[in-house]
């Protein structure tokens, strides 16, 4: 087992005035990488997942007010979910963002309401989460599942191991 701990970076993550939304989402796994001390030794992966509907980008709603306004925006159409992953240790950075499209049906005002009840929609981009009730509105994906989720397994593996961390490794 390779050891891990976990700590959270303290950014400001409001999208700068005019910001599209692939540069925004790279740039909030690097800030997220920058903020966090790495010593010698220690390999540092962060990532940050943005859902957008053309230009608008829709982060973490604020209120169940703003997640009703999501989906409904979302409803019967696609739209893209971009998780950008920055890999640091001492001497470099390394990132990739992966790009998924989500179609996501079109909502009654009952799924809207039953969906916004369960409280799922909290701390997600773009108002819900494509493994959890959600997953019920999304008959279609092109892209990686899991970077829907938050962190494309594959992509995140190949990093690593561009960065020295072997995940095969035998015991």
């Amino acid at each position: 087992m390779i050891p891990a701990d976990i700590r959270s970076p303290d950014i400001d993550e409001t999208p700068a005035r005019g910001e599209l939304p692939r540069p925004y989402c790279m740039r909030m796994a690097r800030q997220k990488a920058e903020a966090l001390d790495v010593s010698e030794g220690e390999i540092l992966l962060c990532a940050d997942t943005a859902v957008h509907a053309g230009r608008r980008i829709l982060g973490k709603p604020a209120d169940a007010d703003e997640a009703r306004a999501f989906l409904a925006l979302l409803s019967g159409r696609r739209h893209r979910v971009i998780t950008a992953i920055c890999v640091r240790d001492v001497s470099r950075v390394l990132t990739r963002e992966v790009v998924s499209t989500v179609r996501m049906k079109r909502l009654s005002r009952d799924e809207i309401e039953g969906y916004v009840a369960t409280g799922d929609w909290r701390g997600k981009a773009g108002g819900y989460a494509i493994q959890g009730p959600a997953g019920a509105f999304v008959p279609w994906i092109e892209g990686s599942y899991s970077a829907i989720m938050g962190l494309p397994v594959a992509e995140t593996v190949q990093l690593l191991g561009a960065a020295g961390l072997s995940i095969w490794e035998a015991p």
